[in-house]
């Protein structure tokens, strides 16, 4: 009998029976997790493929490319689906076209917008929506062929991924905090930026201290400072220094951090606002309460008295920054043998941080040991 298709001829080759065939195409489609027609169904499917009646669609194009150990022109299957794939690259460089400046700000926006949320209420509410919106960046990005496109692209795809990362880190979510990073990274060094690529830096250190791999985190936040230089912002250069400041404390270095945490001081100019980094806040008490989480770490008595006064100073709406002056209160009170306070602001700090959903925070409280009771 003349075979009608090189489907049909193949199988013969390979002397299998249709009855044969789909058994195998079944245990296939199990083991690889892909979902086919029933056994019955895909007797019918079998014929009409091999008597030319029907082309052979995907995922079964896949499936007997793996079980035939044929190429998709020696099974005879036309090449449609190059012609599509084709188009839809096309496409889709098309529309990585039509991004122009107004679309750019329009997704500034949505990141600046993600922040704010991100801030009063926590990650909980925005770490899907950003997701969302990180695939969409990245997804023009991936096709944008225009000089200055793909720079500004690269920019916000930077920013939305290290709030990404933030509040992935807030969940407790290290290695998806870290994968952000690592995108961030990557996205920064495309938009050409070495002020954007030494923050991620940065903020992929806190990964690093929360995993306990403080040394090296210690080592990264240097190498951040070192990718900004003496010509990045002086906004940029205050909040890395406060940043290695809080490695430096966590690996118990007490003179380099409080050092560093001078040289914070000294950077942080009049005005601590600048509109190219508006993911840093330093100003008012944010960089007093950043050297107070320090303190409290290398176990100094000041730090209750810098914690206390940043407190009250803290604008309403930075309520994870809130909760985590709490926590360390509640520690430095621990340290200082205040049971009573220690345990008032650990109360604080856990109503506060369930309310966010801030599993970090909550995870610091669960290793609070209060001192035993007067």
């Amino acid at each position: 009998m003349t075979a009608k298709t090189r489907l049909q001829v193949v199988r013969r080759q390979l002397d299998y029976s249709a009855n044969d065939v789909i058994r195998m195409l079944d245990r296939l489609a199990k083991r690889l997790d892909v979902s086919v027609m029933s056994p019955t169904s895909l007797k019918t499917k079998l014929s009409r493929w091999e008597n030319g009646h029907e082309s052979v669609s995907e995922p079964y194009r896949r499936l007997f490319r793996e079980l035939y150990g044929r190429t998709d022109e020696e099974l005879g299957f036309p090449s449609e689906p190059d012609d599509q794939d084709v188009a839809e690259l096309r496409a889709r460089i098309a529309v990585a076209r039509r991004v122009d400046p107004e679309l750019l700000e329009s997704f500034r926006l949505q990141v600046d917008h993600a922040r704010q949320i991100d801030r009063r209420f926590g990650g909980v509410t925005m770490l899907d929506r950003l997701r969302g919106d990180i695939d969409q960046v990245s997804n023009l990005l991936g096709h944008s062929t225009l000089s200055g496109h793909r720079e500004a692209l690269a920019g916000v795809l930077t920013e939305a991924s290290t709030l990404a990362g933030w509040e992935a880190l807030d969940r407790s979510a290290h290695g998806q905090a870290w994968e952000h990073y690592e995108r961030a990274k990557t996205a920064a060094r495309e938009a050409m930026s070495l002020p954007l690529l030494a923050h991620a830096t940065a903020e992929q250190a806190f990964v690093l201290i929360d995993i306990g791999e403080t040394e090296a985190a210690a080592e990264q936040l240097a190498v951040a400072r070192e990718v900004a230089g003496d010509a990045a912002p002086s906004l940029l250069r205050a909040w890395l220094a406060a940043a290695h400041g809080e490695g430096l404390s966590a690996v118990g270095q007490r003179d380099d951090a409080l050092r560093a945490f001078d040289q914070a001081d000294q950077l942080l100019p009049a005005e601590p606002v600048d509109p190219a980094l508006p993911f840093l806040f330093l100003g008012g008490s944010h960089l007093d309460r950043w050297r107070g989480n320090a303190l409290s770490k290398l176990g100094e008595a000041e730090a209750i008295d810098q914690l206390t006064d940043a407190l009250p100073r803290l604008p309403e709406a930075f309520t994870r920054a809130r909760t985590g002056i709490l926590v360390d209160l509640a520690f430095a009170y621990a340290a200082a043998g205040e049971r009573d306070a220690a345990l008032e602001h650990s109360r604080q700090a856990r109503r506060l941080a369930s309310q966010i959903k801030s599993d970090r925070q909550l995870r610091r409280l669960s290793g609070l040991i209060l001192p035993g009771s007067s």
